[in-house]
């Protein structure tokens, strides 16, 4: 069989991934061995040090609603009383390039979404971020110096220009690379067939 990349476009601060998480994981499970699926960085939001303003805090905890009741996704709404957040999300994504460097993209994925949407921190703070990395045994050293680095964050910029190239609609998406050419598959948040199967007939 023809050998093609799959990739899941994301951001770890994205709340429809964090509902999607699940059957990803079963569509990874069932996906053929001749298709490499790769982690893509979308870049939600660029950085930014003002207080997100209370209409987006609002809007941003009715969606979080939306999906609880939609998917059954867990969310820890004392987030916003106990943070002051901001819409930034480029250094949740600076942290999962660093962990990458130390062969932990994925767990550091889990991680963050895990202290957001479970536990109430924000992964818009370097000092949660360390945390993580601190807690997935990182060198953390090296983590802080990659994450705070003008190559990584040229590295990140480059990533989220090529996502954007893609054919998606917002995040979580899934694009197939076959033969070159870049091809937007069907993507259910509660149903992995539905991509699987589309991706047999991109394929055939």
């Amino acid at each position: 069989m023809t050998a093609a990349r799959l990739y899941y476009v994301h951001d770890p601060m994205c709340a429809w991934c964090w509902g999607y998480k699940p059957t990803l994981e079963t569509l990874e499970r069932l996906l053929p061995s001749h298709i490499s699926l790769v982690y893509l960085l979308g870049g939600l939001a660029a950085d930014s040090d003002i207080e997100m303003p209370e209409e987006m805090q609002a809007f941003i905890q009715h969606n979080w609603q939306k999906i609880a009741s939609m998917l059954g996704t867990q969310f820890n709404f004392d987030f916003w009383q106990i943070n002051q957040p901001r819409r930034s999300t480029y250094p949740a994504n600076r942290a999962v390039l660093a962990a990458k460097q130390q062969r932990a993209e994925k767990a550091m994925i889990v991680a963050i979404q895990q202290a957001y949407y479970l536990e109430a921190k924000n992964p818009s703070n370097l000092s949660v971020l360390s945390g993580l990395a601190e807690d997935l045994d990182l060198d953390l050293e090296k983590f802080k110096a990659d994450i705070g680095s003008a190559k990584l964050n040229a590295d990140l910029l480059n990533e989220i220009q090529f996502s954007r190239s893609m054919p998606i609609q917002g995040f979580p998406s899934l694009v197939l690379k076959k033969d070159g050419h870049y091809h937007s598959v069907a993507l259910d948040y509660k149903n992995a067939q539905v991509s699987l199967e589309h991706i047999h007939q991109l394929l055939a």
